[in-house]
């Protein structure tokens, strides 16, 4: 199956993604109706593809930003379009850590829109070679054992600035296991690529975040 790779889109793409996320909260908090994208600016984007959105409340006097929402899917069920439409609006009403986000909200909501590779699990003989197989600023990490999965977007280590070993733990704790899961050879570790565009403010300017930079001038690596 065709699938669309992170590295396949464009600013202008991203730029539609994200409006697109927005559109489709207003419309679902405003009616219970789901968006149908259409007009789609790029064919590509009518591919299977996956996505994640992250919803930030910005408190416009500190410029401070707190989680508000992020929900998406590791897997191609949908149309890129449709995985963009899905995540917001999964985002902004069924995170289980808060209430549903109200219209009125959508003032203060910046969105930032994850676009996702296919997982590849790592082959690895020794598991202590791992973290050197992991690239911060790349690499979304899965870890999954039986009942037990989690996974942490690229983002994530560059806003705490971890290190591979500390972005494998703590992937390992979001997937409910202990932190040192990774070294456990029946535990499966996945890799995924992702590629970030976040407004700079509610409604506003888009950018393709470039979350190598990020990390060496946030973490002076």
């Amino acid at each position: 199956m065709d699938y669309i790779h992170p590295s396949e889109l464009t600013l202008e793409d991203g730029v539609y993604l994200v409006k697109l996320a927005r559109q489709a909260m207003k419309k679902y908090l405003k009616t219970s109706e789901r968006l149908k994208p259409i007009d789609v600016s790029n064919p590509k984007l009518l591919k299977k593809g996956m996505t994640f959105t992250t919803l930030e409340t910005i408190d416009f006097e500190t410029n401070r930003t707190s989680l508000r929402g992020c929900i998406g899917f590791l897997t191609p069920l949908y149309s890129l379009v449709e995985s963009v439409v899905e995540s917001a609006i999964e985002a902004a009403v069924n995170d289980p850590r808060f209430p549903p986000v109200e219209e009125w909200e959508l003032d203060h909501i910046l969105i930032e829109v994850s676009v996702l590779s296919v997982p590849i699990e790592f082959k690895v003989e020794n598991r202590w070679e791992l973290p050197r197989q992991v690239v911060i600023g790349r690499h979304g990490l899965v870890v999954e054992k039986g009942w037990f999965k989690g996974t942490l977007l690229p983002v994530v280590p560059v806003e705490y600035c971890w290190d591979e070993e500390t972005f494998l733990a703590e992937t390992c704790l979001k997937a409910g296991l202990n932190p040192d899961c990774w070294l456990d050879p029946s535990v499966r570790i996945y890799y995924y690529e992702g590629r970030a565009f976040k407004e700079l403010k509610p409604r506003g300017i888009v950018v393709d975040r470039d979350l190598n930079k990020e990390y060496r001038e946030i973490c002076r690596v």
